[in-house]
């Protein structure tokens, strides 16, 4: 098993009270009925399992689709392993094992249109790999000693990665020629602090983020405020999209189909909804939510033809860096959203 030394124990600590107070809180305020629920089969026979992974205490955060071949991958935020779903298959498989190249999490999974997969390392940054060798292609890693959390990412169809970082409200970018090279800093791209909710000690807000299938803009959701912020690649003016018909409180993923459609997971509210963009990104309208417990605490989800699946985090089950409690994790396949 991976182990933590004194230095990464101290950055965890931290980091974690930032992580969870959203979900403790939420748990503390009512949250909790549907939480302890959450293992009970869903009353929503759209709602399935797609597939189970190995382990019982994973606690899973990130997923990614290969769309060449509908490979997906799942990342555990508890010790930084990344699973591997053939189609298929009832069961995912380790394909790295935790504490490859000393990766402490796997958070956001991004597989880009050439085939590699990105994973971001909440306490440091993110890696690329080949999906067919598993080898380490590039890395890249946050400077500084403020505290840090890379969190979500999206990639641009020009190979430009943006990354999230939650506790200090901007996005990192990661373009084509830094990936050729290999390795490097990551630096901020876009400050989002002068745009989000005031920080509040031991919360984070900057969450998910999603790219424009066209390369135009960037969405980034704003979990404690609720707020949906667009990022104009072109002449990287920031602004607030208006939301009509909900919000998006405890938003974690997003995912932006080609037509507009953008879906999201909201974690401690067992939530999944489903908006229309306006074709330039700076309008969204609400027209469907499904809530069931048995989505035990989503944290992102990936559209897929027929299907979207959703990542069954069950964070309120112990971890994912506590003693945790012994569980089978599963990723939800949900159909008509």
């Amino acid at each position: 098993m991976f182990t933590y030394t004194e230095e990464d124990i101290a950055v965890l600590k931290r980091i974690l009270p930032v992580t969870f107070l959203t979900l403790t809180t939420a748990l503390a305020l009512g949250a909790a009925p549907a939480a302890q629920a959450a293992g009970r089969p869903s009353a929503d026979s759209r709602i399935t399992t797609a597939f189970t992974l190995p382990g019982e205490k994973v606690y899973p955060e990130g997923i990614a689709a290969d769309p060449r071949n509908h490979t997906v991958y799942v990342g555990s935020y508890a010790d930084g392993t990344v699973y591997r779903a053939r189609p298929g298959r009832a069961a995912a498989e380790v394909f790295l094992p935790p504490g490859t190249d000393g990766r402490h999490t796997a958070n956001g999974l991004r597989v880009d249109l050439r085939g590699r997969l990105w994973v971001t390392d909440s306490t440091s940054g993110v890696s690329v790999y080949d999906t067919g060798s598993g080898a380490r292609l590039a890395h890249f890693e946050v400077t500084g000693s403020e505290p840090l959390f890379v969190n979500d990412l999206a990639i641009t169809p020009d190979g430009t990665a943006y990354l999230t970082d939650s506790v200090r409200g901007v996005v990192y970018r990661v373009t084509p020629e830094l990936l050729a090279a290999g390795s490097g800093p990551l630096t901020a791209a876009y400050d989002l602090r002068p745009y989000l909710t005031p920080p509040v000690e031991g919360r984070f807000s900057l969450n998910g983020i999603a790219s424009d299938p066209a390369g135009r803009f960037l969405l980034a959701v704003d979990m404690v405020a609720g707020d949906l912020h667009r990022i104009d690649l072109r002449t990287g003016a920031i602004s607030r999209v208006a939301l009509h018909g909900g919000d998006l409180l405890h938003a974690d993923g997003l995912d932006l189909a080609a037509d507009g459609t953008l879906r999201v997971a909201h974690n401690t509210t067992n939530t999944l909804t489903r908006w229309r963009l306006s074709p330039d990104g700076t309008e969204a309208r609400l027209n469907r939510t499904v809530t069931d417990a048995s989505l035990q605490i989503p944290t992102t989800l990936s559209h897929t033809p027929g299907r979207t699946l959703v990542v069954r985090s069950q964070f309120d089950k112990g971890g994912p860096m506590g003693p945790g409690t012994p569980t089978t994790f599963t990723v939800a396949s949900v159909r008509g959203l």
